[in-house]
């Protein structure tokens, strides 16, 4: 029955790939990006106001994370794909032609996540680098969904062969096509398997949110967790690989695995230092009310202060507030 609903899924052809109007060429990969880009925003705008948080704030991030995100995602994509880009006669601007595709999201989280540590740190926002991370998940996974659709675009992430009717055609010039396959091969769609997993993550994560309110990071390790565990498969059976391994895993299987681990320790330390309620995303001090301005903890209450309580260390534990408090 379902052979006679899908026999395979059909690849875009280059013309939905971009568009030339007058001098300019637009990309729908790009679009789908953007897309991504301003989903995530939007609810992480939305979730991370009900907090508390100023309405605003997260622009004022974005300008942080998207740049070093793209820059992370693409450095990550040509390490680890050098020789698409380095050999002899090779162009190397197309080092820098995201547009064609090319851009890793784990380098993504690791240049984002960088670029959101830099902006919790100016004196600007003082938020809490954890509270914003476990606002952001839903939306991450919306937008990581999203931008796959422009994998699909640019006949992109496939996988092995398989035989299931849900198979994705690919035209034998594209570059990615193993040698030797018989007329009519089809692959694993893991374009369309990662957005399934990651819609089915935000439906999870979010019943468990609901549930049990896990708050200091708690709830990006989940994240971390989910993700991982999902990108460990789909990257075991591309096609593509990444072109190191060690212990004969790809890369990016051991990136997936790592994610999994960091989620872990997130988790375990978050929980052990905040087991109370999490009071504000900002940083204490510097809690923000409507139709107030900020309050300086440098000028209003010193005793916040404490000796030893660094602000790179408020950032990366989320600050010892709950602990404090709990021993008052």
């Amino acid at each position: 029955m379902l052979e006679a609903l899908v026999s395979s899924i059909p690849s875009p052809t280059a013309q939905w790939q971009s568009w030339t109007i007058g001098p300019l060429t637009i990309h729908l990969y790009a679009l789908l990006i953007l897309a991504g880009i301003i989903v995530a925003a939007w609810w992480t705008h939305a979730r991370l106001t009900k907090r508390g948080g100023e309405p605003g704030i997260v622009l004022d991030v974005v300008l942080w994370t998207v740049p070093l995100g793209i820059i992370g995602a693409r450095f990550y994509h040509v390490f680890t794909h050098p020789h698409d880009y380095f050999y002899s006669g090779a162009n190397l601007w197309n080092v820098f032609a995201i547009w064609d595709g090319g851009n890793a999201i784990f380098g993504s989280l690791i240049g984002g996540a960088i670029g959101l540590w830099l902006a919790c740190v100016t004196p600007k926002h003082k938020l809490r680098f954890w509270s914003f991370a476990d606002a952001l998940v839903p939306g991450l996974l919306l937008a990581q969904a999203v931008g796959r659709l422009g994998n699909y675009v640019n006949n992109e992430l496939f996988g092995l062969p398989t035989r299931m009717p849900w198979g994705l055609e690919i035209s034998p010039d594209n570059k990615a096509y193993p040698a030797g396959l018989p007329d009519g091969t089809v692959f694993h769609p893991l374009f369309l398997y990662e957005i399934i997993w990651n819609v089915v993550g935000i439906v999870l994560l979010l019943a468990i949110e609901r549930k049990y309110k896990p708050r200091w990071g708690i709830f990006f390790g989940m994240y971390l967790i989910w993700y991982g565990a999902g990108r460990s498969w789909l990257e075991s059976i591309r096609i593509d690989p990444s072109e190191f391994s060690f212990l004969g895993i790809p890369t990016n299987v051991w990136a997936a695995f790592a994610a999994i681990v960091v989620g872990i320790v997130v988790i375990a330390v978050q929980h052990h230092r905040h087991p109370g309620a999490e009071p504000s995303v900002y940083r204490r001090g510097y809690e923000w009310t409507p139709g107030g301005d900020d309050v300086d903890s440098e000028s209003s209450d010193g005793a916040d202060q404490q000796p030893g309580n660094t602000v790179a260390e408020d950032i990366v534990t989320g600050d010892a507030e709950a602990t404090s408090r709990s021993g008052s």
